[in-house]
């Protein structure tokens, strides 16, 4: 009895070890899952800035052509167009150049690419008023998502008094308890900041948007910054956006954060799914980019991969297990197989560096040369998958198959080989989805070269997911943080099909016996 119960307790044990074990695996992949999908909310959706403007001609097409390609080209024509818009709304005619460059910075250069593209298509509404939407820049965007400073927005009393120049510097007398908020968080915001940072106060009265200089009772120093210069209404209530960041901390400084509310107040930023993400190719502009080259170039080189590893990989099985007599040559190809499942994939970029680009001189950074680089580095594990597959054929259905008259080919092809279809199947499935993660090998051979067109086959010049997100996680503005989780959302979600592909044709033609 005593035996009886330590070998129970021994079994419990090992169930809660394999518990325990199942649980950190869940937990593991859990917490994965929630900060990828966590870092990458905010890149399936962007804010657009809206104009109501008139397409002039002597912006658009200058030359009065009606040339569609010229019109596509004269990006810095809408530019202009759009640029002057925002400054006869925002700025005097004597602006200097540094508020010029804070107000342009709220959309690229590049952002007009869309709107260039419709009017080449059309140019009969070049003349007439349009409704454009541009994607606002980067940092802009990632402001109105929560990012680049914490901040907080208080309600503050309409101002009982308000004089001073409004286009400058006034004082104002606003309600004392407000502003007694508005200091507690400025000095809670400055305790918590690193040392030299200075945490900002912009105050809102009406459509005009000020800086906070100093607080003297309920008085407070204002200086201008954007909207009406003329002296907002008395009975507007006054609200206060306080930024942990002082403008020398942050990438947005307080007049664009000042045009950008007056903006939104006014109905002209809207935050819209990011479509962009998913149809256009990479970008230097963070707002601009996406993985639709990446996925095409994905789906190329897994083209090339499985038209080498699945074919030579499964004919090589099926020599090596069922017609191949086993000796000494037989045995060290199977090492050297074995071997060469384990080899680390950065060989084999450095095997089709040197072979295909520089012996064979294929181009470099195409679908063809990763694919084939792919296929060499997935060949010994369909071959193994394979070779596994076709051992768990019973020995009998060969038996009978020889028994009533067939050859061995025939029993191989028309018996075995069918039966061990589904294992055969899902290994290479299996196979193509490690391939589809691999960056190093693909680093070698040059696919990590900027791409600005979606490639149209194998042979143009392309990159893929795995390197496209390694590249991203690279650059150096935050917003490409996002938008490298949402192209590790896409690399996950084309593994999972992957998978689940498998998984139905194993399903599919399982055979019982």
């Amino acid at each position: 009895m005593k035996r009886l119960r330590k070998r129970h307790a021994a079994e419990r044990r090992f169930q809660l070890y394999g518990q325990l074990a199942i649980g950190i695996a869940v937990v593991a992949l859990v917490t994965l899952i929630v900060s990828i999908v966590s870092q990458a909310s905010t890149a399936f959706s962007r804010h657009v800035l809206t104009f109501n403007v008139p397409l002039e001609a002597s912006y658009v097409d200058p030359e009065n052509k009606q040339d569609p390609d010229a019109i596509a080209r004269n990006v810095s024509g809408f530019n202009l167009l759009l640029q002057d818009s925002l400054s006869e709304e925002f700025l005097p005619e004597e602006a200097d150049r540094s508020r010029l460059r804070e107000l342009y910075g709220l959309f690229t250069r590049l952002a007009v690419l869309p709107i260039a593209k419709k009017t080449a298509d059309n140019p009969g509404i070049i003349g007439t008023e349009q409704k454009i939407s541009v994607a606002l820049a980067d940092d802009i965007d990632l402001y109105l998502k929560g990012g680049i400073t914490k901040r907080k927005m208080l309600r503050l009393g309409a101002p009982a008094s308000l004089s001073g120049e409004p286009g400058e510097r006034v004082s104002a007398t606003l309600d004392e308890a407000g502003l007694n908020k508005v200091s507690r968080t400025l000095k809670l915001y400055a305790e918590r900041s690193a040392d030299g940072n200075t945490p900002t106060a912009l105050i809102g009265i009406g459509d005009t948007w000020y800086r906070l200089e100093n607080i003297n009772g309920a008085t407070v120093e204002l200086a201008y910054l954007a909207g009406a210069r003329t002296a907002p209404p008395s009975d507007q209530p006054a609200r206060a956006l306080i930024l942990e960041q002082g403008q020398e901390n942050r990438t947005v400084s307080n007049r664009q954060i000042a045009w950008t509310m007056l903006l939104k107040q006014d109905g002209r930023i809207h935050s819209r799914f990011n479509t962009t993400l998913f149809t256009h190719a990479d970008s230097t502009y963070p707002e601009l980019a996406g993985v639709a080259a990446a996925i095409a170039g994905s789906l190329f080189t897994m083209l090339v991969t499985a038209l080498l590893a699945i074919p030579v990989g499964v004919f090589a099985a099926v020599y090596l297990e069922e017609f191949a007599t086993k000796n000494r040559m037989t045995d060290l190809i199977e090492v050297n197989i074995n071997n060469l499942a384990a080899v680390p994939s950065i060989v084999f970029g450095l095997l089709g560096a040197s072979v295909f680009i520089n012996f064979l001189g294929l181009p470099r950074s195409v679908p063809l040369v990763g694919g084939l680089v792919l296929g060499l580095l997935v060949l010994p594990t369909v071959i193994i998958a394979s070779r596994a597959s076709l051992k768990s054929v019973p020995p009998s259905i060969r038996t009978a198959a020889l028994g009533v008259g067939a050859s061995q080919t025939q029993a191989v092809f028309h018996h075995v080989l069918p039966l061990a279809a589904p294992g055969i199947l899902t290994g290479s499935i299996i196979g193509m989805a490690r391939a589809l993660g691999e960056t190093a090998p693909l680093l070698l051979i040059g696919m990590v070269a900027f791409v600005a067109e979606v490639p149209a086959s194998p042979t143009d010049e392309s990159t893929v997911l795995p390197v496209l997100i390694y590249k991203w996680s690279t650059g150096a503005e935050r917003a490409w943080e996002p938008m490298t989780a949402a192209a590790i959302i896409v690399l996950l979600l084309f593994l999972v099909l992957m998978n689940l592909f498998a998984i139905i044709l194993r399903r599919r033609f399982e055979r019982r016996w």
